[in-house]
């Protein structure tokens, strides 16, 4: 059995017009043509779907009840399509991002909003987490993109490269920290700090290892949350080192933050995507708005706060 989607749009006109003459004007093709298409149709199914006669046409007993489930079949992928459309115009789409918790909530909330003045209506899914499990949420399929920074080359995993930024210390206002031109690590290591658990400090520690002067970190606390560290610098309990995009927080507390020298210690921030996963239309033009907006902020890197 052969039919076409010609032939099914052409049945459905003429149940709609009762007439080959107005079919064959709703689908801008000859008399001929429609009447032909109807034919094949007919052969292909070997049934008679159309009764004629000199004066008029009308359905056959089973043309009557071929035609509603053609045209709900002919519905149905038309709205799959104009569904299709959208996504490649992006007026319709879902696009799932994963960034670490501080970077949720300092970074991300106005590149979303940003992101929605040109694309309203693409809804974005924040999934705010631990940063050692953004890369696991990315290869389980549960994000369609995931920021974080620089982790071991894997197969399945695509990197681009996002930002590159320095290390900050944050201390509260009155700090003896704020007296000093030019903040180093030794400086810093003379006061509690406030540190982070896992991959955080251990890369930190190993970055650190063997630099003129600089002591290990010996945390007076260790928490999970980069927000719990800065909370704690408030009250007066330590200082932290964190990167610049916490700035947003930083300021909400009242707090200062200050680069860090001798040595400087940097991190690299990328996109992560899954390597052999097609991202939808959505997802593709947010990946390249990522690196777009974050081109446009200003770090503030030099400059007391």
């Amino acid at each position: 059995m052969d039919v076409t989607l010609r032939q099914l749009r052409a049945f459905t006109a003429l149940a709609r017009t009762g007439s080959f003459t107005r079919a064959a004007e709703s689908l801008h093709v000859t008399q001929s043509a429609l009447s032909g298409l109807i034919k094949e149709l007919e052969a292909g199914l070997g049934v008679r779907l159309v009764d004629r006669n000199t004066r008029r046409i009308q359905l056959s007993e089973i043309g009557r009840e071929f035609h509603p489930v053609v045209t709900k079949i002919l519905q149905d992928l038309d709205s799959a399509l104009e569904g299709l459309d959208s996504l490649k115009r992006l007026h319709s789409g879902i696009v799932r991002i994963a960034a670490p918790q501080l970077m949720a909530s300092t970074l991300m909330p106005a590149l979303i909003a940003r992101f929605r003045e040109t694309y309203p209506d693409v809804t974005v899914h924040l999934v705010d987490c631990a940063v050692e499990n953004v890369i696991t949420r990315i290869l389980r399929g549960e994000v369609d993109i995931g920021v974080g920074p620089q982790r071991d080359e894997l197969a399945d995993l695509g990197a681009e490269p996002l930002f590159d930024l320095p290390f900050m210390i944050v201390f509260p206002p009155g700090h003896p920290l704020e007296s000093i031109e030019r903040i180093t690590w030794a400086d810093s290591m003379r006061y509690p700090i406030i540190a982070l658990q896992g991959q955080f400090t251990n890369r930190l520690m190993l970055d650190l290892h063997g630099a003129v002067s600089t002591p290990a970190i010996r945390p007076s606390h260790e928490v999970a949350f980069m927000s719990t560290a800065l909370s704690m610098v408030s009250a007066g309990l330590g200082i932290t080192p964190c990167l610049p995009y916490a700035r947003p927080l930083v300021n909400l507390y009242g707090m200062r933050m200050r680069p860090l020298h001798d040595p400087e210690v940097r991190r690299r921030f990328f996109v992560y995507t899954r390597r052999h996963a097609s991202l939808s239309p959505a997802a593709e033009v947010f990946a390249r708005f990522l690196p777009e907006f974050v081109g446009t902020l200003e770090w503030r890197l030099d400059e007391a706060s």
